[in-house]
């Protein structure tokens, strides 16, 4: 079971995979500075705001419903 902000880095992972992305090049697509993706990615930040999760699904041309599409986030796989 995993909390949201590791949901997040995971799916972010994933992603960043699936579409040969790298860290810097989501932070520039996406406008979120590449520190806040960092800390994301090594879940030093307490609580990711809905509006920092929508500028990284943009930054993976996607709505935040697509980033969302995945069984990280299904309730039952998640510690809240």
């Amino acid at each position: 079971m995993n909390t949201v902000n590791r949901a997040v880095a995971l799916r972010i992972s994933e992603l960043l995979r699936k579409k040969g992305m790298t860290q810097y090049r989501l932070a520039l697509n996406s406008g979120v500075t590449h520190s806040t993706l960092k800390n994301i990615m090594h879940e030093t930040i307490k609580d990711n705001l809905l509006s920092t999760v929508i500028q990284i699904a943009g930054g993976f041309d996607m709505t935040v419903s697509e980033f969302l599409d995945s069984p990280l986030f299904l309730e039952d796989n998640l510690k809240i």
